[in-house]
């Protein structure tokens, strides 16, 4: 089986979702299906310039088992206009999370097969970012900034056995964006497969801080939980639940996930997920390890 998703925009802020008719699924405006049964996008989060907004998506294939982070580009009429390549690394990248702080806009996409939590700055808007700051010198996953109470706070999820990366919450704060970044003395801040993992962008409403958190108890990005954070401090973290959003009803045949929940200005983000049973899955298995195996066992230049 895989996971394959399907990433939507509905043109209001995010703090909508907190209205008692909640997500505004009857406006979503849907990227386009991927072509192939064995690609998708997924972990969408965006931005509006000049009358165009754009929307950064982790682009995965399971022919090579990474993720590229792609760019989608609609105007006013929500018509597709242009789409490319954003940024792409040896490693694996997902989650391009967008922050705006002194006049630049930067990306903190996840890439934690490199072995840390790198910041990139945009050098030309869409296509050309270049990484300034180590943030975390440790795997982070999902990583989820922003700026509230006077400082800067991230939190994210760190991979390791037993699902880990799915049961955990983890937080560090800072001063500045650059850092440095001092994890909370409660770490784990947060536990169970229920309600750790992030899925999205924090968001401030009325002087209290939300923060959406993927469910995996049933599964992988099974649904999104919204967390407001009651105490926020270095050294005490408390949350409480206070809404779910469920993927049935959102888009037919994507009703097995739903595991993000972002914005920006006036733009909320979403993603749906259908498990796919593909005639092609097999050939593919065997083609990916195959190339594994011949990255692993290829040729080597003997030492001078």
């Amino acid at each position: 089986m895989f996971d394959l998703w399907r990433v939507g925009f509905i043109r209001k802020p995010l703090a909508h979702v907190l209205r008692p008719e909640g997500l505004d699924v009857a406006n979503v405006v849907w990227l386009p299906e991927s072509p192939r049964d064995f690609q998708f996008v997924a972990d969408p989060f965006g931005i509006e310039r000049g009358g165009v907004l754009t929307v950064f998506v982790e682009a995965f294939d399971y022919r090579v088992r990474r993720g590229e982070i792609h760019y989608f580009q609609y105007n006013q009429a929500d018509v597709l206009i242009a789409k490319g390549v954003a940024l792409a690394e040896p490693f694996h990248l997902s989650f391009p999370s967008l922050i705006e702080e002194g006049g630049e806009l930067y990306m903190l996409p996840e890439g934690y097969k490199s072995g840390a939590l790198t910041l990139y700055r945009c050098v030309r808007f869409p296509d050309h970012w270049e990484p300034v700051q180590t943030l975390l010198d440790v795997p982070a996953i999902d990583a989820a900034v922003t700026h509230f109470g006077g400082r800067w706070w991230m939190f994210h999820a760190l991979p390791g056995p037993e699902d880990r990366a799915m049961r955990e919450l983890h937080v560090a704060w800072a001063d500045s964006l650059m850092g440095p970044w001092t994890p909370h003395t409660a770490n784990p801040v947060r536990s169970g497969l229920a309600d750790c993992r992030p899925g999205g962008t924090p968001f401030e409403q009325y002087g209290v801080l939300y923060l959406p958190v993927q469910d995996c108890a049933e599964g992988y990005g099974r649904r999104i939980r919204l967390l407001r954070l009651d105490v926020l401090e270095p050294d005490h973290f408390e949350a409480t639940e206070v809404r779910r959003f469920e993927p049935e009803g959102v888009l037919e045949g994507y009703a097995d996930g739903l595991h993000t929940l972002s914005g920006l200005g006036n733009v909320t983000f979403i993603d749906v997920k259908s498990l796919n049973q593909s005639p092609s899955e097999g050939l593919i298995r065997t083609q990916y390890k195959l190339r594994r195996l011949f990255r692993m066992n290829g040729p080597r230049k003997e030492a001078a």
